[in-house]
């Protein structure tokens, strides 16, 4: 069984953990002002060619939990995943270890042409709206 089965409760991913994970990453991205500010944010600090590698049409390059928790920390968005994890009664490292997993595809699903939408500040959650299914269902 994998951890984001044991994070979600079970051998099956059910939905509303699906959607607890795609919440947190729809969270990090509007308060990181929408995909090109979570994109800055991430270059600035050490992720700068994975993060294109999700706004871009090939495949994601993989991060870790605990590069995206540093990048996280240090652009100022460190308190949500702490918060979140509170929330869901989990561990933020293991939440982190299933964010960065989740995060790619989030941002991926936002930039289906390879191109980050501009004037995304009033970044609207329900554009990650059947993520959940597609990752977990």
């Amino acid at each position: 069984m994998s951890i984001l089965n044991d994070l979600l409760g079970g051998g099956q991913a059910n939905a509303a953990g699906g959607s607890s994970l795609i919440s947190l990453a729809g969270q990090l991205i509007q308060q990181a002002g929408g995909v090109q500010g979570l994109a800055g944010m991430l270059q600035q600090h050490g992720l700068g060619e994975a993060v294109q590698s999700w706004i871009g049409t090939g495949a994601n390059q993989p991060v870790s939990g605990e590069q995206l928790g540093q990048a996280l920390q240090n652009g100022g968005l460190g308190s949500v995943v702490q918060e979140a994890a509170g929330r869901l009664g989990v561990d933020p490292g293991q939440l982190l270890g299933q964010l960065s997993q989740v995060l790619p595809h989030a941002v991926d699903h936002l930039t289906p042409d390879g191109q980050v939408p501009q004037g995304q500040g009033g970044f609207d959650l329900g554009a990650l709206a059947g993520l959940a299914d597609k990752l977990f269902g």
